[in-house]
Parts: C-alpha cells; structure tokens; sequence
C-alpha cells in the first residue's frame, strides 16, 4: 500500500465523471489491493458531499504542506 488510511491526497488529473478538477483534496478511507500487475485501487471522502470516489493509485499524490520558516 503506498498510501496509509486517513491520508490527504491531490487528484493528479481532472475526473469529468465526477466534475472534479486537478488538485482538489480528500482523504483515502479505503484501499483496494490488486494482484499482482494490476494498480491499487483507493476510495476518497471529502470530494463530494455524502459520497466517495473510488481511483487509481497513479490518480492521487500525496498533499505536502510547504515549511514555515519564522524570522
């Protein structure tokens, strides 16, 4: 699994199915193993209201927070 539960991810690319565009947020809350050959699957929450979208690994990237530097 290259993603844990819980995680925040940016979508990679746009999903039209769903209207969604590249980098909107959501949080994994379930991971779909696949045999060997076969890409893993995710589902998201956060999206779309009262709903997950289910993705690719190759999909989402994980969201990294930018370091904050104080004078």
């Amino acid at each position: 699994m290259k993603f844990q539960l819980f995680t925040q991810v940016a979508l990679k690319e746009e999903l039209i199915k769903y209207g969604l565009k590249k980098g909107s947020i959501g949080t994994i809350v379930e991971h779909y193993p696949m045999p060997e050959g076969r890409e893993d699957g995710y589902s998201l929450e956060g999206l779309i209201l009262f709903d997950t979208v289910e993705v690719n690994e190759s999909q989402i990237e994980q969201v990294t927070i930018p370091a904050v530097t104080y004078p």
